[in-house]
C-alpha cells in the first residue's frame, strides 16, 4: 500500500496489551487481559490538526489546542507502544491528479479545487508530534472509512486483534465510521474522547452520543493506564 510519507507497513507479528478498560464485546471471549488490542491513529495529519493545515479554518486547529488532543493522542501512542500494543496509522488523501476524488462527496468536494489532501506532501504526512516509528504501518484511504478500500481488515486478523482504541480527527465522520464498522465486524471498541475531536465542540459532543451505541467511550487514562 502507498504511503504519504512517514511510516511504511509493518510486519504482521501479532503483539499483546490490553485496554485498562473492563471486557466488552468482540471478537475474543477471554477477559480483558486475555484481549489483543491495537491502537488506531485516525487521520491526525498537518492538512487538518496543523496550524498550517487548510483545514485549520474549519475550527480543526482550534479545537485540537484548545482540547490539548495532540497532546492526548501522543500520550496514548507513547502507552501503547510501553506496552506493546499495535499502533496503526490511517491518512487520508488523493493522488496529486486526484484520481480517486470523487465529485459527488460534500466531505471531500473542495479538495481538488483547493489542492488539499494531496498524497506524499506535507499536507498528509501525520503531525510530527505523532510520528510513526518504523515499522508501524500508515494505511492510505480516500474515503471516510478506513475499511473501505483498504487491508485494514486483513491486517488486524493477521495480527489477531479483537480490540480496537481509536484516536483520531473527525469525531463525527472517520472515528464514528471506524467504530460502526469495526462493531459489525465484531471487535470490541473503545474511543479515547479526548484525543478526538470535530470541528466544534458541539458536533463532538453529539458524535460522542452516537458512538456510546456501539462503543465503549472512555479516556486516554482510563483504556492505557500509565506502567510503572
Amino acid at each position: 500500500m502507498t504511503t504519504p510519507g512517514d511510516g511504511t507497513p509493518g510486519d504482521n507479528t501479532p503483539r499483546g496489551g490490553t485496554p485498562g478498560s473492563g471486557t466488552s464485546r468482540g471478537t475474543g471471549t477471554g477477559t480483558a487481559d486475555e484481549r489483543r488490542p491495537a491502537l488506531l491513529v485516525l487521520d491526525l495529519i498537518n492538512e487538518i490538526v496543523h496550524e498550517d493545515g487548510k483545514y485549520a479554518a474549519d475550527g480543526y486547529y482550534a479545537q485540537a489546542r484548545e482540547r490539548g488532543v495532540v497532546e492526548r493522542a501522543a500520550q496514548a501512542i507513547a502507552r501503547a507502544r510501553a506496552a506493546d500494543i499495535p499502533v496503526i496509522y490511517v491518512v487520508v488523501g488523493f493522488s496529486p491528479d486526484y484520481r480517486e476524488w470523487t465529485p459527488d462527496s460534500p466531505v471531500f468536494a473542495k479538495a481538488k479545487d483547493d489542492g488539499r489532501l494531496v498524497l506524499g506532501t506535507w499536507a498528509t504526512r501525520v503531525h510530527d508530534a505523532l510520528k510513526p516509528e518504523p515499522g508501524e504501518p500508515v494505511i492510505v484511504k480516500h474515503r471516510v472509512s478506513p475499511f473501505h478500500g483498504t487491508d485494514l481488515a486483513a491486517r488486524l486478523r493477521d495480527r489477531r486483534i479483537d480490540t480496537l482504541l481509536l484516536t483520531g480527527v473527525s469525531t463525527e465522520l472517520v472515528v464514528l465510521a471506524t467504530a460502526q464498522g469495526a462493531h459489525d465486524r465484531d471487535y470490541a471498541v473503545h474511543v479515547l474522547e479526548d484525543a478526538t475531536l470535530a470541528g466544534d465542540e458541539e458536533i463532538h459532543t453529539a458524535a460522542l452520543k452516537i458512538l456510546a451505541r456501539v462503543a465503549d467511550v472512555t479516556t486516554v487514562a482510563a483504556a492505557l493506564p500509565a506502567t510503572a
